[in-house]
């Protein structure tokens, strides 16, 4: 099948959210787009003077599973997993007839499997990768311990109190040191602030690595987030409420002999609208 290039017509593309986590959308199963999705990704996603988002969500074919999701930040780096971009990508294949209800996708993180009712999705993350690793940091000549989990993606907890007295412009500082912090190099840290607020509610603000600002959902994170309190006492067993800036997520998992299994994320998703993007504009 010839391949177009950006000359050659509009792309359509779905602008989409999961609690305030946003994304551009391409169905690129028929695999008529051949672009550079890097670029096009840090071009695209530029708010106030692009479409803006959070990420771009690019859906392929795939030999392994019902289709393929390549997941690329707004500075144009390519992700291993996202997990409220997987919840767009379900509802989306499920409403375009590119998946049933019950579906799987493949992402680098892995094969993932996800349930569609609705604008409803949940999404079974790859089993987390905890050792009881933590990091010592000195923030603000202040020592705090950080848990380091991956959920797909990596992700630095730090426990704190009063989440919402924080101001925007301090979780961005603390966030992007954490971040940048020599301890995470070479690949960097997501950085999720926590505050548990009884056995199965947690509150969460995140500074997401390829985003570089704090987002008002991040679904590995609430993920991550779950994990952590619950393995350190801070929390009772699941399911948890995790409750972010743009609402609030589900998070289940199971545990067999200190190993946790079968995560999943439930939340809903918003369709924004519809576009297409001329050739002048790309």
């Amino acid at each position: 099948m010839e391949k177009h290039n950006s000359n050659d017509r509009d792309i359509e593309f779905f602008k989409m959210s999961g609690h305030g986590n946003d994304f551009v959308v391409i169905d690129n199963m028929d695999g008529s787009l051949s672009l550079d999705w890097p670029d096009h990704a840090a071009l695209w996603c530029r708010r106030r003077i692009a479409v803006g988002a959070d990420g771009l969500l690019v859906m392929e074919r795939s030999e392994a599973a019902d289709f393929r999701l390549r997941i690329f930040n707004a500075d144009g780096s390519e992700a291993e997993m996202c997990g409220n971009g997987a919840r767009c990508a379900a509802v989306c294949a499920a409403a375009r007839g590119r998946a049933g209800s019950h579906m799987t996708f493949e992402t680098l993180a892995g094969i993932i499997r996800g349930r569609v009712a609705g604008d409803r999705a949940s999404i079974q993350l790859t089993d987390p990768e905890w050792d009881g690793e933590t990091v010592e940091l000195d923030i603000d000549g202040t020592m705090h311990t950080l848990y380091c989990v991956n959920t797909g993606v990596p992700h630095a907890i730090l426990f704190v109190q009063g989440l919402w007295d924080m101001s925007d412009e301090e979780v961005q500082r603390k966030g992007s040191l954490i971040r940048f912090h020599r301890a995470f190099e070479p690949e960097g840290t997501n950085v999720d602030f926590v505050e548990p607020v009884d056995r199965r509610q947690i509150h969460l603000r995140t500074y997401e690595r390829g985003v570089e600002d704090e987002t008002m959902a991040c679904g590995t994170g609430a993920a991550a987030s779950a994990l952590i309190t619950h393995r350190c006492g801070k929390g009772g067993p699941p399911p948890f409420d995790v409750t972010v800036g743009g609402g609030t997520l589900e998070i289940d998992f199971r545990e067999v002999d200190k190993h946790i299994s079968e995560v999943w994320l439930t939340g809903d998703v918003t369709w924004s609208y519809r576009g297409y993007l001329s050739p002048e504009e790309q």
